[in-house]
């Protein structure tokens, strides 16, 4: 009976860290299209293959392994917004957290560019 309360509890600490850590946009697709419709930067955290293979109209491609090295390429930390996607919304929530960490104000993660709509 001990091993079943032990399986229950490496299922319930398992869904946690998955839930911790997953892809979940924090904006809609209509309010991203929104954002970008008054001058939002989108940007594509995928690599430059994924981004060349197909990518959302007007999107800047800035892989998460060089956002650190290309946050010149953004709008102003203070002022400007910036909408983040990749292809499963992994590296889009890093990229997320990153910038915010770093003191971007305005920084949305929507997740996959199927949630562009």
């Amino acid at each position: 009976m001990d091993w079943l309360w032990l399986v229950i509890v490496g299922v319930f600490v398992a869904m946690s860290v998955m839930t911790m850590f997953s892809a979940r946009p924090d904006i809609s697709g209509e309010d991203a299209r929104r954002l970008v419709k008054e001058g939002a930067c989108l940007v594509d955290v995928r690599t430059p293959q994924e981004f060349a293979s197909g990518h959302l109209e007007g999107a800047l491609n800035i892989p998460l392994d060089v956002l650190p090295d290309s946050t010149s390429k953004l709008p102003p930390k203070e002022t400007g917004t910036v909408v983040l996607y990749c292809r499963s919304g992994m590296r889009s929530g890093r990229a997320s957290r990153h910038l915010k960490a770093q003191g971007y104000q305005k920084v949305y993660n929507l997740g996959t560019m199927g949630h562009w709509g």
